[in-house]
């Protein structure tokens, strides 16, 4: 079977389920949501209309039934095709969805299009009992929109790629130095001022090109409830990332006040149109915590997930340094430098949301200077941040920027277009390991899974986030999901035979991804520098 990612367990039998205009479709208590996805999607691509059963008799021999098992486990799911017709039961409304994924892949690439190329085609399931569950629960991807804007369309369209590939948590990278992405209402200047930037640099920021135009945009709360709604229908949770205290000069740039006005000109800055880390930061004072719960209680009213990501990541702190104000903050408090002085302004918003029902989850840097009770951690720079967070028992999201950054560079060649990082091919990408050796099981049990991140930063549009991310987000989707070997005993060859098939499916869906031989002449960005690194990277 070319099922990606890979189920626990499959038995192979002799025959086949024919699906035909006459095949019902019976969703039973607790499953209905899954039918309607499954009758919507399977009208529009291959014209089965799939009528109503009322029971599930009525789908006996040539229909779909959906059923929940409670002996299953929450995502867990049973997959059975014979001569009594198709049977998707899972443990819950989530894993009867992750069935679905599965017999929609058994149904061939026409299963994917958004139209019937064969409306009369009789369509076939062959007889097998698949068995399937989850590694992980949390099996992640995270979207940068800050840096260069995507439209809601493209976004709900990635999360149908993600729920193709079993992936359940969307993480929202919403604001950062060159935009802020959300509407909130009593702060109207975030958008106002902060979602558009007067240029955008063309490549990595060594590169002296620019698109001397304005770019940004933002959601409204009304798109930004679409997009969480359209999620949960897919049972994606949706993890908004509000940037505090760093990545923060969009926010400065719309309300002056926020940042380190003792140290320099807040009025002056605009929105960064350049890439980096910017050294304007948010002014420890009570004004900006103020500030920031309410941009936290709008937040929490469109987004129910019970994380709420605050980055904490790469927090320049020379103008706390050379601030009268944040240093007699320091004394304040009685913080040793610094790194406290962050750890404090995180720990704020992790008692804050604690008291609201919600936990906060933060890039490892937040482990500096000390990190709040309750809070979890994404390791990017490696693993070592997540190894000290799950020892200190912290929960953990693996993310580590050396295997799943898929803006890194999927080759050496002259060819690959804005080359960013380390190479990362693959075969790199499917022998990712998110649980790193020398955990206890305690501690291992705090890994909660992995993530794959895409930053934007020298991808302009929906097409060079489709090259960066697949075929990789395939392989990822997998490592996340199934219950694969150790790193070295990964049969890669067996998933690039399966991936063989996969590829017409990504065809059908529409997507950019970079072919096994290499870019295509319109995939290429001659002479728009990137910033490789050789060799490679360092395993931490």
């Amino acid at each position: 079977m070319d099922l990606i990612p890979a189920p626990r367990s499959v038995v192979a039998g002799s025959g086949e389920v024919r699906l035909t205009a006459h095949s019902q479709l019976h969703a039973g208590p607790g499953t209905e949501g899954v039918g309607r996805w499954l009758r919507t999607a399977l009208w529009a691509a291959t014209g089965l209309p799939l009528r109503e059963g009322r029971e599930l008799d009525d789908t006996e021999g040539d229909g779909i039934g959906l059923l929940l098992d409670p002996r299953l486990g929450p995502e867990e799911y049973r997959l059975v095709s014979d001569p009594g017709g198709v049977l998707v039961e899972g443990g819950s409304a989530a894993g009867v969805f992750w069935g679905v994924q599965t017999l929609r892949q058994l149904l061939g690439p026409a299963a994917y299009r958004r139209a019937a190329v064969e409306p009369d085609r009789i369509r076939a399931v062959p007889y097998l009992t698949i068995e399937d569950a989850p590694r992980f629960p949390w099996r992640g991807f995270m979207l940068d929109v800050a840096r260069h804007f995507m439209p809601k369309e493209g976004v709900l369209r990635h999360l149908d790629l993600m729920a193709a590939h079993k992936l359940n948590v969307f993480h929202f990278h919403l604001t950062d130095d060159q935009g802020w992405r959300v509407r909130i209402e009593r702060h109207p200047r975030l958008t106002e001022v902060g979602s558009w930037r007067a240029r955008t640099k063309f490549g990595h920021r060594a590169s002296p090109r620019w698109e001397e135009k304005p770019h940004g945009g933002f959601y409204t709360q009304d798109d930004i409830r679409e997009i969480v709604a359209y999620a949960a229908e897919r049972h994606i949770t949706v993890v908004p990332e509000i940037d505090v205290p760093g990545h923060s000069q969009a926010a400065i740039a719309a309300y002056p006040e926020l940042g380190n006005t003792d140290v320099i000109d807040t009025t002056a800055l605009s929105v960064w149109d350049s890439w980096g880390i910017s050294p304007n930061v948010l002014a420890p004072t009570d004004n900006t915590l103020r500030f920031y719960e309410g941009v936290f209680e709008e937040v929490l009213e469109l987004f129910p997930s019970e994380f709420i990501h605050v980055g904490g990541d790469e927090c320049l702190k020379d103008q706390w340094r050379a601030s009268p104000a944040a240093q007699a903050r320091m004394k304040e408090l009685g913080l040793a430098d610094e790194d406290a002085l962050q750890s404090w302004f995180i720990g704020h918003f992790a008692k804050w949301l604690s008291a609201r029902g919600r936990r906060l989850i933060g890039w490892d840097e937040i482990l500096e200077g000390g990190i709040a009770e309750g809070a979890a951690v994404s390791s990017w720079r490696g693993y070592g941040g997540g190894i000290a967070a799950a020892r200190a028992g912290h929960d953990v999201v693996m993310c580590p920027e050396q295997y799943v950054y898929l803006d890194h560079r999927q080759a050496d060649g002259a060819d690959e277009p804005v080359p960013i990082g380390y190479v990362r091919t693959l075969e790199d990408v499917y022998r990712f390991e998110p649980v790193p050796p020398g955990l206890d099981e305690s501690q291992a049990r705090r890994i909660l899974g992995a993530q794959a991140n895409v930053w934007t930063e020298v991808m302009e549009d929906h097409a060079r986030v489709d090259y960066q991310a697949f075929p990789r987000l395939a392989a990822f989707a997998e490592v996340a999901w199934s219950a694969l070997p150790a790193p070295g005993e990964r049969d890669f060859a067996d998933f690039e035979g399966r991936m063989a098939a996969h590829y017409r499916r990504l065809d059908a869906l529409g997507v950019a991804y970079r072919p096994p031989a290499g870019p295509l002449p319109w995939q290429q960005r001659p002479g728009v520098l990137g910033r490789p690194l050789d060799g490679p990277p360092p395993n931490r």
